[in-house]
């Protein structure tokens, strides 16, 4: 399927999430070109047949765009498409700015590790969040008949005056125990995903324009979980090498001057390095060289 007459509407997230989606971009040959206050980015197409009107948005209302159809494609967290109820395609989990949902409140409040019933005075427990449909239900289960508040940022300074818990995202909990506060409990954990909408998964030609889209991104995210080791080895070491080395499929493999001895090539996970290197030399490799990968396909 074609689709050079297909512009994808795409989503570009604001905030903490915009720096790791245009790096993503640009690595992946899409440079997001953008002044401070503009908001309709140009994305450059590293095909001819792949082109893009971008706008950039706050996440919850890329989620909310997408939902109504007048957004193709888009950069969310999937914590904002649970509070939202969205009914979005997920195409992509880039892995990127991973947090948890949690429930926190001041260790002063806790009964051991438990919330208590009721909040001073005998009083309903009061929670804050930002995320109101995920911390209704929560609460429905783990405090019921507290009160919700709604709050529109800096959730975390509620506590202990204006709020006995909150319910809000954290990638490390450094903020939270800043302030005082003692997760309690887990709702959900989020990452940047890339979502479409269901009218643009239906129309073929917009399909095959994202999944293009899709299989440059996820290039990118494979080659930074990966790195090239290039590795000589004499021939009759060949064989117990080549089966010690993780790979996608199977090592290259050429031989070198002579015919005595091989060069071999493999795309190993680049978490598996300390413990791969030293067993490369144990089985006879030499001369090992590794590099970065920019973008690796399947």
């Amino acid at each position: 399927m074609r689709y050079s007459n297909v512009v994808l509407r795409l989503g570009l997230p604001k905030g903490r999430m915009q720096e790791g989606v245009f790096r993503l971009l640009a690595n992946s040959g899409l440079p997001v070109r953008s002044d401070e206050r503009g908001y309709r980015p140009v994305v450059g197409a590293a095909s001819k047949d792949l082109a893009f009107e971008a706008k950039i948005l706050k996440p919850q209302n890329i989620v909310e765009m997408l939902d109504a159809g007048s957004r193709d494609i888009g950069f969310a967290g999937a914590d904002w498409v649970r509070e939202l109820g969205a009914d979005l395609v997920e195409l992509l989990d880039t892995g990127m700015d991973r947090v948890r949902l949690v429930a926190a409140a001041p260790e002063a409040l806790l009964a051991g590790s438990s919330l208590p019933a009721s909040g001073p005075g005998g009083r309903p427990l009061v929670v804050a969040s930002e995320y109101e449909t995920v911390t209704k239900e929560w609460m429905s289960h783990n405090a019921p008949g507290a009160r919700f508040v709604r709050s529109y940022g800096a959730t975390e300074v509620f506590p202990p005056e204006d709020a006995d818990v909150i319910v809000d995202n954290t990638a490390t909990g450094s903020t939270l125990r800043a302030n005082g506060l003692r997760i309690v409990d887990l709702l959900l954990e989020s990452s940047t995903r890339l979502y479409a909408s269901r009218s643009a998964m239906a129309d073929p030609a917009r399909r095959a324009a994202a999944e293009t889209f899709v299989l440059l991104v996820a290039s990118v995210l494979e080659a930074r979980r990966r790195v090239m080791i290039e590795v000589n080895v004499g021939a009759g070491k060949l064989a117990a090498l080549t089966a010690g080395l993780p790979c996608l499929r199977a090592p290259t493999v050429s031989p070198l001057h002579g015919g005595e001895a091989f060069a071999v090539r493999v795309a190993a996970p680049r978490e598996s390095l300390p413990d791969l290197i030293p067993e490369i030399k144990r089985l006879g490799g030499s001369d090992i060289v590794v590099t970065e990968i920019s973008q690796l396909v399947p």
